[in-house]
């Protein structure tokens, strides 16, 4: 396993980060254990989890498993923003959510800080300047190293950055965005908005729930009865079979398993590979049930594919992007070409 750095910090991370949102949920606490145990015999440091994951017990299994471990060694992340509780102040980014939020994840983990605490979603009823001073101030205690954003527009992260700038506060260090070969939207705004300021991008769902590991293709009619996906057309969650059986993903699939054929590898292998070569990405976050699942995922580093092969990946999952994006990509190219 390699080692990059967090954008333009100085916290270096694995480049793969383990997804514990499983943890204690569809993965028992002692697989979850030999899961951590398996990725950081591999080299892998960074660990992702959240306060609302199995209502936190993800961080609890997080955190008795770092008990037996050298907690320096490893880099924590969590994150704030839906509630568990009824009461009126149980979620957002209020001052008091935030604060209380964090007292509560240390609590769950068994640590003294996190390295990264992240705002899970933009949240409307509260200015920027109240949660992005509150986090400030959590930098500052010592109980937060470095700050990210999760699930923000392009306008809502340029303004976050913009205000603490100005201010003089700790800015966001990373972007946690949905990305992956059949969803690549946070190339339009959110991408560009991480390469210009120095974020780096920690993608969550990088093979869209199971869609691009290999177990679905052309013809199926459909889910694999017990995956990701089935639950997720059950629950009409965001990679239900609905959004994605169509011809675009088939083709995208197509030139998947094609790519993965050449190179000896698997198609999720692959699907990896290609987002860690996409600009600007630090660690895509596999969310892993199983060992098989994990040892998969970890023969996505080590090797890299070829630029014939990203063109093609590139080419076959690629969209036409909405207003403005299309008006100004055209604008632009018309100028070059004049």
């Amino acid at each position: 396993m390699q080692y990059r750095y967090m954008g333009k910090t100085g916290l270096k991370v694995s480049e793969l980060c383990l997804g514990a949102m499983t943890f204690g949920r569809e993965t028992s606490e002692a697989d979850s254990f030999a899961i951590l145990d398996h990725f950081a015999a591999a080299g892998g440091n960074f660990i992702d989890t959240a306060d609302v994951y199995t209502r936190g017990v993800s961080e609890e299994i997080v955190g008795r498993w770092l008990r037996n471990q050298r907690r320096d060694d490893f880099v924590i992340a969590t994150k704030v923003r839906f509630g568990m509780g009824d009461g009126p102040n149980d979620v957002g980014l209020s001052r008091k959510h935030i604060l209380a939020g964090i007292d509560a994840s240390l609590r769950r983990l068994g640590v003294d800080y996190v390295d990264l605490y992240q705002v899970h979603c933009y949240d409307p009823g509260t200015p920027l300047a109240e949660t992005l001073a509150t986090l400030d101030t959590l930098v500052r205690s010592g109980k937060v190293r470095y700050i990210g954003a999760s699930n923000y527009s392009g306008w809502q992260l340029q303004k976050s950055i913009d205000i603490s700038q100005r201010m003089g506060w700790e800015q966001y260090t990373c972007l946690q965005p949905l990305y992956n070969l059949l969803d690549r939207s946070v190339e339009w705004e959110l991408a560009p908005v991480c390469q210009n300021e120095g974020l780096g991008i920690i993608p969550w769902s990088p093979l869209r729930g199971g869609w691009l590991s290999g177990k679905y293709h052309r013809n199926m009619a459909a889910p694999v009865a017990g995956t990701r996906i089935d639950d997720a057309t059950q629950h009409g969650w965001g990679e239900a079979w609905d959004a994605y059986a169509n011809e675009r993903t088939w083709r995208v699939l197509d030139e998947l398993f094609a790519v993965a054929e050449e190179v000896g590898k698997t198609p999720a292998q692959v699907a990896l590979n290609w987002l860690l070569q996409r600009p600007a990405v630090t660690a895509p976050i596999i969310g892993v049930r199983t060992m098989t699942h994990l040892e998969n995922n970890l023969g996505a580093v080590g090797w890299a594919l070829s630029q014939e092969q990203i063109a093609r990946l590139d080419a076959v999952s690629a969209t036409k992007p909405p207003y403005p994006y299309d008006f100004i990509n055209g604008a632009v190219g018309n100028r070059l070409r004049g």
